[in-house]
């Protein structure tokens, strides 16, 4: 059963090294957007799909991140969000994980869930019923006769 949040309020994400995120509920109008940025739409041919993954998670990002802590220049001071931030935030490896895992991953599960079939638990094959019928011993002893 799809479960429907009716509240569609901005809420803090936690990423790590201490960095929060305050991120826009993930909407279809902000996938949408993501996919019509000119950094997605322009991806040349044959761009390897690991690419594609940071520069439309960084173009998500730029329009789901509304506020952020924990995140500071050089001296330590706190910045603030900007678009130019949010590519270097999501340079960071751990960031970019945390982000892609508790916000995108989030909006693809809510995708799976309208497969009205489960996926089988272990490989493709794990839910399949085998076909195959032993063979009897009697028929086998009626042949060798």
């Amino acid at each position: 059963m799809l479960r429907l949040n009716l509240a569609r309020e901005p809420y803090w994400l936690a990423l790590c090294l201490g960095v929060r995120v305050r991120v826009a509920p993930l909407t279809t109008a902000l996938m949408v957007a993501a996919r019509s940025d000119p950094a997605v739409r322009t991806l040349p041919e044959g761009t390897g799909d690991d690419e594609i993954a940071v520069i439309f998670g960084k173009a998500l990002a730029e329009r789901a991140i509304l506020d952020w802590e924990g995140v500071g220049d050089v001296d330590g001071e706190p910045v603030s969000v900007s678009p130019e931030g949010i590519a270097a935030l999501l340079d960071i490896w751990p960031i970019f994980e945390r982000f892609q895992m508790g916000y995108v991953a989030k909006g693809l599960e809510l995708d799976a869930e309208k497969n009205v079939s489960a996926p089988s638990p272990i490989g493709s094959t794990a839910g399949a019923k085998g076909t195959a019928q032993p063979v009897r011993k009697a028929a086998k002893t009626a042949r060798k006769s």
